[in-house]
């Protein structure tokens, strides 16, 4: 589990600050897509493993154990779900995917399909 919280040494840094011990949580393998994904709403362990495109068991169980005890994720009777917490960090991250979207397509000339689509559902549910 990661140790990673306010007040302690995160990754890359000594400080302690929230900031560092936060970006150290999401910047572990897949829990951004986790984050990402429970945005859906409620999913399975298994449902949550083929929307992130078949994580390795070990790996999404390590993240949610990590998103659950930093009160992001938590577990329902119909499986994980974003928290309060969670649904509010996810409303930060839904500029940066749009952010992602126009730079991929202006500089790379990659426009992922179905991601403009999917941009403008994350946008009507902000509303």
């Amino acid at each position: 589990m990661s140790s990673s919280q306010p007040g302690k040494k995160a990754r890359g840094s000594n400080t302690g600050s929230p900031l560092n011990a936060l970006f150290d949580i999401l910047g572990q393998r897949w829990a951004l897509g986790i984050l990402w994904y429970l945005g859906d709403g409620s999913s399975t362990f298994r449902e949550l493993q083929n929307r992130c495109g078949g994580v390795s068991p070990s790996v999404l169980n390590s993240r949610l154990k990590d998103l659950r005890h930093a009160e992001i994720v938590a577990k329902s009777p119909d499986g994980y779900v974003l928290t309060e917490r969670g649904k509010e960090l996810r409303s930060f991250i839904v500029p940066l995917a749009n952010w992602s979207a126009t730079w991929s397509k202006e500089v790379y000339g990659y426009e992922r399909p179905g991601m403009s689509e999917r941009l403008k559902q994350e946008q009507s549910k902000s509303k």
